[in-house]
């Protein structure tokens, strides 16, 4: 039984680590052409040991770029994520709570009527949602890259499904307490949802971070690309050799902020998503 379990062990880790390999050598050989000369990247076989190039190849990239500075980029990509994850987790959050905690008329068919947008994707009403944007003069702007994106009947779904599970007695006794229906939001339910916050922000900023069509549709100034338009305008095209080092300088730093996110919330990510599921 324990060579059993040690045999199981050891096939787990050693399949964990070829997974690690398979997900992080991509990564590793970008990060690796960041450090190299246009040259060495193109001629094979690519060196796979960082070269000395480093500082100059990644201040090109961030102060000058190809399209645009790629510190730029950055700045409004995590605009953007910040503004959708904010945005989707406060319109989510509150619609949960009228529809749990309030008695109105049409109460579950505007709960339904939220979650069947899950059927319809972005590209499915981006056109008359860039007709909007565009009549209320909002393209090249931070408030065009948000706020079409902030509803979200997936986190709306989420949080109504948490906040059913409180018990009734918890509402019971802050309403003998004397507490209205804001402060039970602020002091009861808010401080219950944090992990679940947590767990929905990570996914959000993802989601928000990797956008492409939409602001491809609505930003045509340069300084207002975000830094997955960035990159894709950064490929080299059949008339063009491109310019790899500031590229993979690009790519390396568009990893960054999404990782960061991730490692800062890891424990309560996981603790809400775990919660979410019971």
């Amino acid at each position: 039984m324990v060579e059993k379990q040690g045999f199981g062990t050891i096939l787990m880790h050693a399949v964990l680590i070829i997974g690690i390999a398979i997900v992080c050598f991509p990564i590793y050989l970008t990060f690796v052409g960041s450090t190299l000369t246009h040259f060495e990247i193109i001629r094979p076989p690519m060196p796979l040991v960082p070269g000395p190039h480093f500082i100059d190849n990644y201040s090109e990239a961030l102060t000058s770029g190809i399209t645009a500075p790629v510190g730029r980029m950055l700045f409004n990509s995590f605009v953007m994520a910040m503004g959708i994850a904010i945005g989707k987790i406060a319109i989510s959050i509150l619609s949960a709570y009228a529809i749990v905690y309030f008695r109105f008329p049409f109460r579950m068919f505007a709960f339904w009527a939220i979650f069947m947008t899950l059927m319809l994707p972005v590209e499915v009403r981006i056109v008359p949602t860039y007709e909007v944007v565009a009549s209320l003069g909002m393209l090249n702007s931070y408030t065009g890259l948000i706020l079409p994106l902030i509803a979200s009947a997936t986190a709306t779904f989420l949080f109504r499904q948490f906040f059913m599970t409180v018990p009734d007695e918890l509402v019971e006794a802050a309403r003998v307490d004397g507490a209205g229906p804001l402060r039970f939001f602020k002091d009861i339910l808010l401080p219950l949802s944090v992990t679940n916050i947590a767990a929905l922000f990570v996914i959000l900023f993802i989601y928000g971070w990797n956008q492409f069509l939409w602001p491809l549709l609505i930003t045509t100034r340069p300084e207002m690309n975000t830094i997955v338009m960035g990159l894709k305008q950064m490929m080299p095209t059949a008339d063009d050799y491109g310019n790899w080092p500031v590229t993979m300088a690009a790519a390396t730093l568009a990893v960054l902020p999404p990782v960061a996110v991730v490692i800062f919330m890891q424990r309560l990510f996981v603790k809400g998503l775990v919660e979410t599921e019971k």
